[in-house]
Parts: C-alpha cells; sequence; structure tokens
C-alpha cells in the first residue's frame, strides 16, 4: 500500500552496516557521510548543496534539474546501504523511493561511486547517480498510466455509461475573419451567448483552441450545416464516458469529465493529490462520491530516452507499475423506468422532474429532469408540495381518529383564519361531503378547518412516520422533506395544505407514496444491495393506510387526477403550491401517487413541474409517464 508523505521533500538514511565504535573517524564514516550529504542536498531539493558534494558540481546541477522536469512534483527519500572501501576508492549502495505525483511509489536499488581528493570524499558525477539505466545523452521519462474507469450499472449490472464519441465546437483564434459574426452564428446554433463566445477568443492567446461547446456526435449532426464552413470554427473530436442521453439520472449519476481542480484538492491524501490535470473524473453524483472506487489506481512506466528530442528517441523502459482497475458500482436504476420519465419530462417546455421508488425497498428506479431544469432539484431541492401535502394531513386525521373516510366534513368556499382568509381554487363549494371526497376535489377548506383541530406538533409526527424530516446519510443528497411541529394560527392551517413552512423535494414525495404503497416507510436506496442509511419510523397504522388508500384512489377514478383512470390501479394525489410575491401568485405543480401491478410491477412516483401554475400540469406528466411504462 502507498505510504504519504507531506510537500516537504524527505531524506531517511538507514545504516544496513553496524558501526562499531572502533570505527570512529574510519574511512567508512567518511565515505558514508559524504554519500549522505549528497543525498540529503537532492532530497530536500537543495540541488547546489547537492552539486558541491560530486566531482563535477556544474554536470550534476544540469543532471539533478533534468530529473527535477522528469519527475514533475515528485518527492524523494532514500535509504543507504552497505560502504565499500578500496583505497581511494568507494561504493555506497542505496535505494531511491519517488513519491511520484498521482501515480504510485517509485522504488529502486542504485549505487554511488565515490573518490578520495585530497583527503576528502567526492561522489563521482555521472548520470547513474540517478538511476543505474542511465547513460551520457540520457534523461528519464515518466508516463502514467490510467485504467479504464470502472462502470455504474443499473439494477441488472449493465453499464450506464459507455465511451461515446463528442465533437468540440471551439474556435481557432488564427482562422477567424469576423470575431462578431463568427460568435454570432455559433450562438445561434448552439444556444451559448455570443458575448461570452467573444470574450473567451478575445483573452485567449494566438493559434489557441477556444472551447465552444462539447455536443454528442448526432447532436453536432443537426447544426453541422449551420457552423461548419465557419471561418474559424474547428471541430475536433474525442470520445468521453457518457451516460445513454445527456440528462439520464443525472442528479443521481453525475457526469464524467476533465478534471477540476476542486476535483484534484479533493483527492489529497495525505497533500499529495491522487488526480493529475487530464484525467477523466467524476464531477457529481455518484461519479464523484465514489471517485476512489471507480477510478481504481493510476499505473505508471519510466523509460530512458535521449535528451535531444530531435532523435524521436521511444526510449528503453526500465521500470513500471500497472494500472488497478476500480470496482464497479451498481444502482437500482431500471432503464425502463428512466427512458418513460425522461420521455414525459421532456415533452414539458417547464422545468419538470419525475423521481420514481419502489415501494418496500425504497430503490430509485427513475430520477428525471428535462432539460429546462436544474436536475439537482429532483433530489435536493425545497419546494411546498401544496395539496399533495394532504395525503400527510389526512394520515394525521385518520390517526387522531376524528375522521374515517366516510366522516361527513364541510367543504365551503372559503374559509378565515386569524383575519386571512383561505380559499378552495375558484371558490369551489361543495357543501358537506364525505372526507373522501374532499380529499379527492381537493378541498383546502376542509383540510384546513380539520388540521386546526389537530394538536400543534400532530401533522409534524405524520409527516415523520413517513420519513419525512431524517437526516438521511447518503452518497448523493436527498432533501428529506421539512415539516414544523410549532406552527400556531395562519401558519397551521397553511401547513396543512402544503403551504406555510412545509417544503418537500420531489424525491421526499416519492417516499411517501412509497410508504404509503408498500405500508411501512422507506428510504432512498441509491446503491443497489445497501440497507436504509438511517433508522426509519414505525410509520402510520395498517388501518391508517388501509383507510387512506381507498380515499387515493377516488382522487384518480373521480377527483382531480381523472386522466390517471385507463392506467390500472392508480392512486394519488394532485398538488398547487402557490410561491413568490406575484399577484395572482405563481405556482407549482404537483402529482404524487403509485401504480399497482403495472408494466413496471409496483411504483411510487411524484412529479414537480415548476411554474406550472396548475396540477394539471403535473397529472399529465404522469399520464405520459405512465403511458411510456407500456
Amino acid at each position: 500500500m502507498r505510504t504519504r508523505r507531506g510537500p516537504a521533500l524527505a531524506l531517511s538514511l538507514i545504516l544496513t552496516v553496524p558501526v562499531l565504535a572502533a570505527c570512529s573517524g574510519s574511512a567508512e564514516d567518511d565515505v558514508r557521510a559524504a554519500a549522505q550529504t549528497f543525498l540529503a542536498g537532492w532530497a530536500d531539493g537543495d540541488v547546489a548543496a547537492a552539486a558541491r558534494a560530486t566531482s563535477d558540481p556544474e554536470a550534476t546541477s544540469a543532471l539533478l534539474e533534468q530529473t527535477a522536469e522528469d519527475l514533475p512534483e515528485a518527492t524523494l527519500s532514500t535509504e543507504l546501504g552497505t560502504v565499500t572501501v578500496e583505497d581511494e576508492q568507494a561504493t555506497v549502495a542505496w535505494t531511491a523511493t519517488w513519491d511520484l505525483a498521482a501515480a504510485p511509489d517509485w522504488s529502486y536499488d542504485a549505487a554511488l561511486d565515490l573518490e578520495q581528493v585530497e583527503d576528502t570524499w567526492r561522489v563521482v558525477a555521472a548520470p547513474t547517480l540517478v538511476h543505474p539505466e542511465l547513460g551520457e545523452g540520457q534523461r528519464l521519462k515518466l508516463a502514467r498510466t490510467l485504467p479504464d474507469r470502472a462502470p455504474i450499472t443499473d439494477a441488472t449490472g449493465a453499464p450506464l455509461f459507455t465511451p461515446t464519441e463528442v465533437v468540440n465546437v471551439g474556435v481557432d483564434k488564427a482562422q477567424v475573419t469576423d470575431l462578431p459574426a463568427l460568435a454570432a452564428a455559433l450562438s445561434a446554433a448552439t444556444g451559448v451567448a455570443a458575448e461570452e463566445i467573444v470574450a473567451d477568443v478575445d483573452a485567449a492567446p494566438a493559434r489557441q483552441f477556444v472551447p465552444v461547446i462539447t455536443l454528442r456526435r448526432p447532436d453536432f449532426e443537426r447544426i453541422r450545416a449551420q457552423v461548419f464552413d465557419l471561418p474559424g470554427a474547428v471541430f475536433p473530436t474525442a470520445t468521453r464516458l457518457l451516460a445513454p442521453t445527456a440528462r439520464f439520472a443525472e442528479a443521481l449519476l453525475g457526469r464524467v469529465g476533465a478534471a477540476t481542480a476542486e476535483v484534484i484538492e479533493e483527492s489529497q491524501d495525505d497533500g499529495s493529490p491522487r488526480y493529475a490535470d487530464g484525467d477523466q473524473l467524476g464531477l457529481s453524483g455518484l461519479q464523484r462520491a465514489f471517485q476512489e472506487e471507480l477510478s481504481g489506481t493510476p499505473g505508471f512506466t519510466v523509460s530512458v530516452v535521449s535528451t535531444d528530442a530531435a532523435t524521436g528517441d521511444e526510449g528503453l523502459e526500465i521500470d513500471s507499475v500497472a494500472p488497478e482497475p476500480g470496482t464497479p458500482l451498481q444502482t437500482p436504476l431500471v432503464p425502463a423506468v428512466q427512458n418513460a420519465a425522461d420521455a414525459a419530462a421532456a415533452a414539458q417546455t417547464l422545468p419538470t422532474h419525475v423521481v420514481v421508488v419502489r415501494p418496500g425497498t425504497g430503490e430509485l428506479l427513475a430520477v428525471s429532469s428535462n432539460e429546462p431544469a436544474d436536475a439537482g432539484n429532483a433530489l435536493a431541492g425545497q419546494f411546498p408540495p401544496g395539496s399533495a401535502m394532504k395525503t400527510i394531513t389526512a394520515t394525521a386525521l385518520l390517526s387522531a381518529g376524528t375522521l374515517t373516510p366516510d366522516s361527513p366534513v364541510a367543504c365551503p368556499g372559503t374559509t378565515s383564519v386569524e383575519g386571512r382568509e383561505f380559499e378552495n381554487q375558484d371558490q369551489f363549494d361543495l357543501g358537506t361531503v364525505p372526507f373522501t371526497e374532499a380529499l379527492a376535489q381537493s378541498c383546502n377548506t376542509t383540510f384546513i378547518q380539520q388540521g386546526l383541530e389537530l394538536p400543534d406538533g400532530a401533522l409534524a409526527e405524520a409527516a415523520a412516520s413517513y420519513g419525512v424530516g431524517i437526516e438521511w446519510k447518503l452518497p448523493v443528497d436527498v432533501f428529506s422533506g421539512s415539516v414544523p411541529s410549532d406552527s400556531t394560527g395562519t401558519t397551521k392551517a397553511a401547513n396543512a395544505i402544503g403551504q406555510g413552512q412545509v417544503l418537500m423535494s420531489p424525491a421526499a414525495m416519492a417516499v411517501v407514496a412509497a410508504g404509503i404503497a408498500g405500508g411501512t416507510p422507506v428510504a432512498p436506496i441509491e446503491i443497489a444491495g445497501t440497507e436504509p442509511s438511517a433508522e426509519l419510523p414505525a410509520g402510520p397504522s395498517p388501518a391508517v393506510l388501509d383507510a387512506l388508500r381507498p380515499m387515493m384512489r377516488q382522487v384518480v377514478l373521480a377527483g382531480t387526477a381523472t386522466q390517471l383512470a385507463d392506467h390500472g390501479e392508480v392512486f394519488g394525489k394532485t398538488g398547487t403550491a402557490e410561491y413568490g410575491s406575484n399577484t395572482p401568485p405563481d405556482a407549482h405543480g404537483w402529482f404524487m401517487g403509485y401504480q399497482v401491478g403495472g408494466p413496471a410491477g409496483d411504483v411510487a412516483f411524484a412529479v414537480l413541474v415548476e411554474g406550472g401554475q396548475s396540477s394539471s400540469v403535473a397529472v399529465g406528466v404522469a399520464d405520459a409517464f405512465l403511458g411510456a411504462l407500456g
């Protein structure tokens, strides 16, 4: 196993020949001291001090400076061995260990020749000071070798990332004839701001490639006719490790790309980075969270080559360490489910998320966000859930024992709390209806009036029974939701209908739906075969869930989500969540629910359309998702 050292050059001199008191001041001691002086100066980075201990300081300085260039950022430690003295000649065996930057250690045995000149021992200047195989006119050549990145796989073990051809759309500054026109044309084709392109090109040195955007080959072919003949535009190709599509479970899986300074710094091990510029590394998601496991360990080869680069000398390989491959990582993602979610979200022009969870296990089957969305919001976003929260409020009311699904409840068009008026959509008034009907039609006033009768902490307790508010310790963060336990008055009223101080992520709402569907709370599972990342609550009683499920079924059969009635056994709750200060207020659209016995088995899911203004847009996405499942 590699041992890391700090950035300072370290010198370790271990004498393997016992020194007897009778030998104090002997030739062996003097030779050893001379060798120590040379090696200590070299290891400490003091080339001048090391060179002065040799027979040719000028040549040695050049040699050691060249070696520092050949082994950039490497640090040296040494171990002295046997000392042999014959008349005015001596040899000291030693072992070099190089701590190579972003590569395993390199060790080899060598020997220093010394000669005595006017009672002073000097190390004989020669290329072999650096390595026994190094000759005159030669230098070392270090090449890191990286293993193929281990795959992240789907639930069946099939790799999700594969080598994919990409086209790097960019600008060769030396070929540009009209930069504003070029930037405008590239912007029209790629969506990258023209002013950004102009600024990047102006700041770049002459003849430097200036990247604009990297596109998969099919995406490039769609704009090829617009950009290919533009003076100054160039299109080098490369291969990158990519998921099936640009947005495929991006929030969970993350991306692979050229190492950033932040990722390299993050990889520091006792002060020395594991990776280097140019490495293809995980930049986000699971790809970043499991960086070390997936990337494996680099290897290297060291060769001796001519100092004259014009010779084209490929050199003689003198040592190598093979790279060690990484370990694959299996997720519970199901491509058919993910593709269905992606297709449904992609049809929306507003930022849209679909998260799908397996009831009973919590396995994440799909995490989808469309192009306009911030993909991270699918897992970590914090949004008011609106009336989707009524499943939790209903849980609290059923658990309190004051209501049953058939209990008659008032559903007036408006209700007032401490002078603040709350209303149903368009102030619809149902009069007195069964509690099931109030949920099916999403009657705000019913849930506010009934919710105010609950103890102040009851709503938070009901939410916690599904795992809301738990700190899930996951490789990729998921916001589990937040429901305050001390709200009163108008805030308590607003919380009951998913406004006020209540916040949820799409993933959290999908987890709640999974708990209702499966009968026991679940935590999100991001890695196949792992256990829940936190201790789960006992959950609502079976009697409460048995009462709640038919109420959610009625939402689909005769309530606000009848568009989903043709997709088999679907249960759910719609939500419209107001936010911001506009008049009338903007609103997000939600649907949370589950399907029993569908093409993908039992699935729980949540849909969020940011700024959708109504739950109907979220129901439309849910309809497209279930339809795409088959």
